[in-house]
């Protein structure tokens, strides 16, 4: 058994007070035998749609600024495994070739959507920069935020290999699955879900989905208030929900027995008996 804290929160635009409660629940969280802890996306700050994207990149930093360092810091005093979020300023190299790129207005300013993933030494060992951005349902995240062009690769942790996505992630289940191929038996998906007509529906069935065709776990820490929705949750490789944090904002650990991914595989083997022969993730 590990266990697993997976965090609710209500992000406010200010990222210190953002950074102040995620130091707080690193802190409980690791006095609580807590061996990671999941933060959902937006983590830094929640951005209105009033907010411009100048003000946005105003307030992002790069993974060596004030807010991952404090992280860090918080993870290796606290002998835990961080996976959180944070808007992540391109460096002049990036810069410019996104400048270069013919739907770039070079009077707008876009950041990633970033998760990393610090281990219980404080090291930065992996990120991930989210693809899919919610330009969908009468949003456009494109409009302040730039989509990440690399895979995930599986990483260690104390839950094993684990991989990442990010909320809208969740509805290309071709992602899921090729994390899955790489070998984790763990999925994250920091996300900031937002409300609406049968949105709380679709989060509850994707991520069950995602859970029980690939044989893993689903940890899906969510915002709450604001614009969404809650319900953070922890899926079995069955499709058992472990946990629902319904609208509570905090943290909640639960006890993971990594042994039942490969029971569950071993007596629902979806991955194995895939038609390799007729079909291919291209």
């Amino acid at each position: 058994m590990v266990k697993v804290s997976i965090v609710q929160m209500k992000s406010s635009m200010d990222k210190e007070e953002n950074l102040q409660y995620s130091l707080e629940q690193i802190k409980e969280s690791a006095k609580n035998s807590a061996k990671i802890i999941c933060f959902p996306e937006f983590q830094m700050s929640f951005s209105p749609s009033s907010q411009s994207s100048e003000e946005l990149f105003s307030l992002s930093e790069s993974k060596h600024g004030n807010f991952v360092s404090q992280l860090k810091k918080s993870a290796r005093d606290n002998n835990i495994f961080i996976v959180g979020s944070i808007y992540e300023r391109a460096n002049s190299k990036q810069t410019k070739k996104i400048q270069s790129q013919r739907n770039f207005d070079k009077d707008s300013y876009r950041v990633f959507d970033t998760v990393v993933l610090i281990n219980n030494k404080g090291r930065l060992v992996s990120q991930y920069r989210k693809l899919h951005l919610y330009d969908a349902l009468g949003f456009r995240e494109s409009n302040k935020l730039l989509a990440g062009n690399k895979l995930f690769s599986p990483v260690a942790s104390p839950l094993g290999k684990i991989g990442t996505l990010v909320c809208y992630d969740l509805r290309f289940p071709e992602l899921s699955r090729m994390l899955a191929l790489k070998g984790s038996g763990i999925l994250i998906a920091p996300s900031g879900w937002v409300q609406g007509t049968m949105k709380e529906d679709h989060w509850v069935i994707m991520c069950k989905a995602r859970a029980i065709e690939n044989g893993v776990y689903l940890i899906a820490p969510n915002q709450i208030g604001n614009i969404f929705c809650g319900r953070s949750l922890i899926v079995d490789p069955f499709g058992i929900v472990v946990t629902d944090m319904g609208n509570k904002e905090g943290f909640d650990i639960v006890d993971l027995d990594l042994d039942r991914i490969d029971v569950v595989r071993k007596t629902l083997p979806l991955l194995k008996n895939r038609r390799k022969d007729m079909y291919k993730i291209i």
